[in-house]
């Protein structure tokens, strides 16, 4: 499960180490031609992601393990950064061409299940190819929908607040679990005045985090066939982040936008943000403070409306192996040695064996294991939201009106009547 914000950050980041590296990949193992059946029945499939040059050194290790266990499958890559991938992968699946085994998200489940491309792995899963049991909090309940087992998850994630702890420390602001709305606009505050610092980076544009404080209010971003809120509850919701602008409780859009592809929290702009647990390496990698993860704020003090989020790995339906991608996939949701190449680069493992198997040493991967640890001894995670055919254009449609809103290029009435004019679009409704 990915943020629109925080991915293309997270993709920014890396582009520049990935671009040569993806052209050299593409040209030598790219995703070409169909996979087939050599003379000695050795079978070749196609796996794509989208990621950058680390996680691609990553993977083919993994790669290279899963043949050696599997002597008759080869495996045939192709990465790219996040927005690349999606354009590549849409001319794909339009062409008939799909890779047989790929990356993927949950804003994209209904989507492609819509245009005939994906494979309903529950057939491999009855016959033995596929373990679907030793999954961590409910997880191996991720990529179903409508009774079809369409992705299967590789890792776990979770929103958090990250904040930069000196900060805190010196506003004298200490979150805990259960902490209110109320609450944290009084930290905000805090910080401001004490610290000269804005509180957060600001929440325009943080969809997943509007969803969680929708849920908490009995609502949701989406329900199964479109939206689950209505042009009075976003007014309220930008409303609020605008006025927290006005009054320097929230960074000043625009010099957020100026130090971009940089964190606000690491540029020294805001004290903390609201992002997926697993980037919080980033900010150790981009800032020179100490930061950490601490829990979503609450309507009524216990109900975070949090789920586990993840990537997961989904089949072609019009692979030719559906057999040997199942095997593909099992191996890498379920191998020790996997978790102890991948560590934590596609979240917190899902099945418990690799959560097992890895053991971080350095403290951003300790906290972060520990904070979803925390989420589960609180009892606080609750079934994923669905997400309509059309969510993904949603998406990218929220985060681009809330930038333009927070710019000062639109009022809030324009954004949310935009916003749901491009939406009903979207979901066709």
């Amino acid at each position: 499960m990915v943020n629109g914000r925080n991915v293309e950050r997270r993709t920014i980041l890396k582009a520049a180490g990935a671009t040569a590296a993806t052209l050299g990949l593409a040209a030598t193992t790219g995703c070409g031609g169909d996979g087939g059946t050599s003379a000695d029945g050795t079978v070749t499939i196609r796996y794509a992601w989208w990621g950058a040059e680390d996680r691609a050194e990553r993977i083919n290790k993994t790669i290279a393990l899963f043949e050696k266990k599997y002597p008759k499958i080869k495996v045939k890559t192709d990465f790219q950064p996040y927005l690349d991938f999606w354009k590549k992968f849409n001319t794909q699946a339009s062409g008939g061409n799909p890779p047989d085994v790929f990356q993927n998200a949950v804003g994209f489940l209904r989507k492609y299940d819509a245009k005939n491309v994906l494979l309903d792995l529950s057939e491999q899963a009855k016959a033995g190819n596929l373990r679907m049991d030793g999954f961590r909090a409910g997880l191996e309940k991720f990529g179903e929908i409508d009774g079809k087992l369409l992705g299967v998850p590789v890792g776990s994630n979770s929103m958090a607040l990250v904040i930069d702890k000196p900060v805190y420390t010196r506003a004298g602001v200490k979150p805990e679990m259960g902490w209110t709305w109320d609450d944290f606009d009084a930290a905000m505050k805090k910080i401001r005045d004490k610290t000269g610092r804005a509180g957060d980076s600001g929440m325009y544009g943080v969809m997943y985090l509007y969803d969680l404080y929708l849920r908490q209010n009995g609502k949701a971003f989406f329900t199964e066939d479109g939206l689950g809120f209505t042009e009075a509850d976003l007014t309220d919701w930008w409303t609020k982040a605008k006025k927290g602008v006005e009054d320097g409780r929230y960074a000043d859009a625009k010099k957020v936008a100026q130090i971009k592809p940089k964190s606000a929290v690491t540029a020294e702009l805001a004290g903390g943000e609201f992002t997926w647990d697993n980037f919080t390496v980033r900010y150790t990698a981009e800032g020179k403070s100490e930061y950490a993860l601490a829990p979503i704020p609450t309507t009524d003090g216990k109900k975070t409306g949090q789920y586990l989020g993840s990537l997961m790995l989904s089949a072609s339906k019009r692979t030719q192996h559906p057999k040997e991608v199942a095997q593909f996939i099992d191996f890498m949701v379920h191998e020790p040695e996997v978790a102890k190449i991948m560590g934590y680069d596609r979240g917190v493992p899902a099945t418990q064996a690799q959560y097992d198997a890895y053991k971080p040493t350095d403290e951003v991967n300790k906290a972060i294991a520990a904070y979803e640890e925390s989420l589960v001894e609180a009892g606080v995670l609750e079934p994923i939201t669905p997400h309509p055919n059309g969510a993904d254009i949603c998406e990218s449609a929220f985060l681009r009106i809330a930038e333009e809103l927070a710019l000062g290029k639109r009022s809030v009435d324009e954004a949310v009547k935009q916003f749901f004019t491009e939406s009903k679009t979207a979901l066709g409704s």
